[in-house]
């Protein structure tokens, strides 16, 4: 688990903090008592970001574009960051296949824009960006996806997140080597899930809209799986990592997985169904003709590096992550506050004291 006494007053901007993962992020780093900048466009309407105030924890909050390299460069230097987390992206697949040149330019030159601004910081150590488990190229091989397996992606945002890490390497190499500071590294984490995420074309997002609305979730490909992961499992992972980089830990890999264990595999059925049973109601059913744009039909993804390496490891299983989003949402629905519902996941995910 996160080191509270490491992040107690230390200055972290967190870019995309108005998204779903940037919202808890920000909350799990208050808890732990970080002084938390954060760094994005203006939130989706209906965001977690508005529901769970989270700008009312924020040191600073600012509505930059990482596609603006100016103002960028000026956000950074006046929040003088010591870690920078950077979780700012156009992160749907879907939306990849919509608006491609959008999703390259604020996955890849968005990238680069925001370590351009980190270079030569005196008071930064750590850069720590995160892209997705769909940066692997798709070679059917037997064994989930590890760090040193090729890059690839198939769809625009899965290919967006690959040159975002060839940026990353580029960068690495040029910039952030040797003992240099800041550390530069990469996190590629599963599908995660979890309370307050209004996202379209998500899996819970969409299941918890149909039962509201009492009608059954047609799902397009219900077998396929994918590495389903509580946010603050993977939440947690970033922080150690990042622990480690500013800390000067030898040793450090320059990417890692975060994600369940690999006997953990769950399809989307398997998935839907559980949370319907959690939920007490509600129907799913194939589509007999999917729609929309290709997908992988299978992800696996291997995080033993980061068990061995950082001593990390998941607090939940798919089972019980499905239990505390469905335990999140059905309290907002019976009227709890959605920042009484966070901390209080958080501090059980902390562990006691927290």
């Amino acid at each position: 688990m996160p080191n509270a006494a490491f992040w107690a007053s230390r200055r972290v901007l967190v870019t995309g903090h108005t998204g779903f993962k940037g919202s808890w992020l920000s909350w799990m780093l208050h808890a732990l008592g970080a002084e938390v900048h954060g760094l994005a466009l203006a939130p989706e309407p209906d965001s977690l970001f508005d529901m769970a105030e989270v700008a009312s924890i924020l040191a600073s909050d600012l509505r930059v574009d990482i596609r603006q390299p100016e103002r960028l460069a000026q956000a950074v230097a006046d929040c003088r960051p010591q870690v920078v987390l950077h979780l700012a992206a156009q992160a749907l697949v879907r939306v990849g296949y919509e608006d491609p040149l959008g999703t390259y330019d604020t996955n890849v030159q968005g990238t680069a824009n925001l370590l351009q601004a980190c270079r030569d910081r005196a008071d930064l150590q750590a850069v720590l960006v995160v892209t997705t488990d769909k940066v692997y190229r798709d070679e059917r091989q037997p064994w989930p996806y590890r760090e040193t397996d090729p890059l690839g992606g198939h769809d625009p945002y899965s290919n967006s997140k690959a040159c975002a890490e060839l940026v990353v390497q580029a960068f690495r190499g040029s910039y952030f080597s040797g003992d240099a500071r800041p550390r530069l590294v990469t996190a590629r984490a599963g599908n995660v899930i979890g309370g307050g995420d209004r996202c379209r074309d998500r899996l819970l997002p969409d299941l918890f809209r149909a039962l509201r609305a009492g009608r059954p979730l047609a799902l397009r490909h219900p077998q396929a799986t994918r590495p389903w992961q509580h946010v603050l499992d993977a939440l947690s992972g970033y922080l150690v990592l990042a622990e480690a980089m500013a800390g000067g830990r030898a040793g450090l890999a320059p990417a890692y997985n975060f994600g369940p264990s690999v006997d953990e595999i769950w399809s989307v059925a398997d998935v839907a169904r559980r949370a319907c049973h959690q939920w007490g109601g509600g129907d799913v059913v194939a589509l007999a003709t999917p729609d929309g744009p290709k997908e992988s039909l299978h992800l696996r993804l291997d995080a033993s590096l980061a068990r061995q390496s950082l001593g990390w490891q998941p607090r939940l299983d798919t089972r019980q992550a499905i239990a505390w989003t469905v335990d999140w949402e059905r309290q907002l629905f019976a009227g709890q506050p959605a920042h009484a519902l966070m901390q209080a996941q958080i501090r059980a995910h902390l562990g006691p004291g927290r």
